[in-house]
């Protein structure tokens, strides 16, 4: 049986009277990745801030139950932001002797090994992702929520953030993202749920959710959501 180190149950988030969110659980196994995906306003982003710990949900609850660690969870915002003035090695340098890692390795996992010595100024957008990429895995957390790390980025670099996110799955970490990029997350995910204003409206393989129309995720999608929202959700036809 596989275990499930995050745990959200029936989680509601107001802000003054805008429901946010309204009674969405999920579970975010070990050794997978879970993807939230929804039209922009559909409540992804403040599901991943409270699964984070970032963010208290006005009612519901979330757990965790996967293995003691110094830092159980690491957390990608949509724009990572480092202060200038630094390498890339000196950044990542500081968040990992939080935490007693190795920054050199931390590097390496997300590819910019080859950089150590680039200002963080100088990084390009998708290096500044990997980069906050980086950071979130400082002291190799069991979990963790990356929100729209592709987002933004050219097809190649957008197709080795999500290789990053398979092998951290492989590797037994639990993993849940918020993404608009539907052809990498049908690629990548091992579950879907689907949101829209604020309700989870499905959740399931990616498999199974194509089967409800027999076309591609994307028509799925574009079935459980309302038609006003769909803007931005990114297709093969519109990459």
């Amino acid at each position: 049986m596989t275990d499930t180190y995050l745990h959200g149950t029936d989680v509601s988030r107001t802000f003054g009277d805008v429901t946010a969110l309204a009674g969405v659980s999920i579970d975010v196994p070990a050794g997978s990745v879970v993807a939230l995906i929804g039209p922009n306003g559909s409540g992804k982003t403040t599901l991943l801030r409270i699964l984070s710990g970032l963010l208290a949900p006005s009612d519901g609850e979330v757990s965790y139950d996967g293995p003691d660690a110094a830092r159980p969870l690491g957390y990608l915002p949509q724009e990572p932001t480092f202060r200038p003035g630094f390498t890339t090695r000196e950044t990542i340098g500081f968040y990992a002797r939080l935490v007693d890692d190795d920054p050199d390795e931390l590097l390496d996992r997300v590819g910019l090994d080859r950089v150590p010595d680039r200002r963080v100024e100088a990084l390009s957008g998708g290096m500044t992702r990997l980069l906050g990429i980086a950071q979130a895995l400082a002291g190799d957390p069991p979990v963790l929520a990356l929100d729209e790390p592709a987002s933004g980025l050219d097809p190649g670099m957008s197709q080795r953030v999500f290789d990053i996110l398979d092998r951290l799955a492989d590797d037994g970490h639990s993993v849940v993202v918020t993404s608009h990029d539907l052809p990498l997350v049908e690629r990548s995910a091992d579950r879907i749920v689907v949101l829209d204003r604020g309700e989870a409206v499905a959740a399931d393989t990616p498999a199974a959710l194509r089967e409800r129309t027999g076309g591609p995720l994307h028509e799925t999608f574009t079935s459980l959501v309302h038609a006003d929202d769909s803007v931005g959700i990114h297709t093969e036809a519109t990459r």
